[in-house]
């Protein structure tokens, strides 16, 4: 607004002394006292549109209060020019007469566009507010979703180690000790984890060892996992993502299967994207066993809120077999 002052006294100035001839003290007298009533004019119109912000949005109060101004700033700036001015100004009185006309005008235009612009500034600030709210509020929202999508997959694994160590404590009670333990350990492990977005590779493999303990309780020499890691060591994901896709397919492999069952877990790295391959045993003439499908759902709807994407989860099935794609974009890890 500084600038807006003397860039109007200067012109003011300028106009009056080239293109009137008017005297050096008349016109310097004139500008002075215009652009202060001016300034102080502007500054009312600033002030009302701030304080009454629903009715500055409106046009016509915008247009209103800027005519009122301008006459208002018009009619003080000639009052004040006259004060000043006294005997001196008898021959400049005239050409203030004359000139208010267009005084009016270019006073309007100047506080009509400052309303505008301090409307406009306004309107701005509050649709900028209202965006970081809604981006803020969809964060927290996002935030909470995945929260209690990884509360939802633990309980899961949790039960079937309950059951297992509820019947080992009647037949094996060696075995349900060691296994209440090595679920103590889990579990221990899992809190520390709990509000980390992404963790090394390493750090998820050595995790799913620990489970993988658990579950050799459960099923012995039956269950054999076979790790090939293949990534770069820098990798990272998401923090227990890849505990319920085994554990589906753990179930997938061993339901109605009295052998040993293997099952492969294949990671690489290829244009940043970390990629695992887990392929289990599949009877495809048996029924499913109850109780899949909210982990593998649970997993989907987490990858799309962390990536915005529907296709880093995979699953295939074949005759003899049962195949799950991971893929994490590490850009965006």
């Amino acid at each position: 607004m500084p600038l807006l002052g003397l860039s109007v006294m200067a012109g003011q100035y300028i106009i009056l002394t080239e293109a009137y001839h008017i005297p050096f003290n008349e016109a310097v007298t004139d500008s002075v006292i215009t652009v202060s009533v001016l300034s102080f004019s502007i500054w009312i119109m600033v002030q009302s549109i701030r304080l009454y912000p629903t009715r500055a949005g409106s046009l016509l109060y915008s247009l209103i209060i800027s005519i009122l101004l301008a006459i208002g700033c018009v009619l003080m700036s000639n009052t004040i020019l006259k004060m000043s001015l006294g005997v001196r100004g008898v021959d400049y009185l005239p050409f203030v007469e004359n000139s208010t006309p267009i005084r009016y005008f270019i006073t309007w235009l100047i506080l009509a566009w400052v309303a505008t612009y301090t409307v406009l500034n306004i309107n701005l600030s509050e649709q900028q507010r209202k965006f970081k709210k809604q981006v803020d509020t969809t964060a927290l929202l996002k935030e909470a979703e995945l929260f209690k999508l990884r509360q939802q997959l633990q309980p899961h694994f949790l039960y079937n180690s309950l059951n297992s160590i509820s019947a080992l404590t009647i037949v094996e009670p060696d075995k349900a000790q060691e296994m209440i333990g090595r679920l103590s350990d889990f579990l221990r492990n899992s809190v520390k984890r709990e509000g980390k977005e992404n963790v090394p590779i390493q750090e998820e493999l050595e995790y799913l060892e620990n489970y993988l303990a658990i579950e050799s309780v459960r099923f012995g020499d039956r269950l054999n996992v076979i790790f090939d890691n293949k990534s770069e060591a820098r990798a990272t994901m998401p923090p227990f993502l890849l505990q319920p896709i085994l554990e589906n397919a753990i179930k997938f492999g061993l339901y109605g299967n009295t052998g040993n069952v293997s099952i492969s877990v294949n990671i690489d790295t290829k244009d940043d994207i970390l990629r695992f391959t887990i392929t289990n045993p599949y009877d495809n003439e048996s029924s499913a066993p109850k109780g899949t499908g909210f982990g593998i759902k649970g997993i989907q709807r987490r990858l799309f809120l962390l990536y915005a994407r529907n296709d880093l989860l995979e699953l295939k099935k074949e005759e003899t077999t049962f195949t799950t794609i991971l893929k994490i974009p590490q850009q965006d890890a």
